[in-house]
């Protein structure tokens, strides 16, 4: 196990594990809090509690990650290895950002979905969760040095086309609509901060793949 950086190392492999764990906790947060709160037309209760749990698990990701930091260098592990682990995990790092900043934006800015947008917003959130949960498969593909690397990148790309293909269609449809023009701008904006994470979640699918090369050569 984790051949990759360094096979002695048992503490940082358990603190990899951890943080993927985590991600996956601020991904089941962010999930619960669209699907339930905004995309439900009951009100929902528990969206406060949702978006602490969000940026709980945010801020825990961010620890654990400094603190692999601090013990790869600190106990002086191979230099290449652990340089390529911290650029992962530094890019990993910004989508459980990305749905706090979403929650908050939704919560400041009291937003609500008008009901025409909530079959597109869904599929857009499913397909966006679907790239999270193959990027954490991705990960662990390359920490256990095992294959389908390749293939889960695909699988990525193809789940990030559908979701730019939803965010133009759901555009039109807020430029399309009577709504206010103030409203329209909002939901403008929320669904470009959706799109990120699938964005984003590509990006970081094509750096593992480079680093699963890279150990090949």
């Amino acid at each position: 196990m984790l051949n990759f950086v360094f096979k002695k190392e048992r503490q940082v492999e358990l603190l990899l594990y951890e943080y993927l764990d985590t991600f996956k906790l601020s991904q089941e947060s962010f999930s619960k809090a669209i699907n339930s709160c905004i995309l439900n037309d009951t009100k929902c209760e528990d969206f406060d509690f949702y978006i602490k749990q969000t940026h709980k698990q945010e801020n825990k990701t961010s620890d654990i990650s400094d603190e692999i930091n601090n013990i790869m260098y600190g106990k002086a592990l191979i230099p290449d290895s652990r340089g390529d682990i911290m650029q992962l995990l530094g890019e990993i790092d910004t989508i459980p950002r990305l749905f706090k900043d979403i929650l908050y934006m939704i919560q400041t800015q009291r937003m609500s979905m008008p009901v025409f947008l909530v079959p597109e917003i869904k599929e857009h959130i499913k397909i966006s969760m679907e790239c999270c949960e193959l990027l954490i498969r991705q990960t662990i593909a390359l920490f256990t040095n095992t294959g389908g690397i390749r293939a889960l990148l695909g699988s990525i790309d193809t789940n990030e086309s559908h979701c730019d293909n939803i965010e133009r269609r759901v555009t039109a449809a807020i430029f399309d609509s009577q709504i206010d023009p103030f409203q329209k701008i909002q939901l403008k904006e929320l669904v470009e901060k959706i799109g990120n994470i699938s964005d984003k979640a590509e990006s970081v699918s094509k750096l593992i793949n480079i680093l699963s090369l890279k150990r090949r050569v």
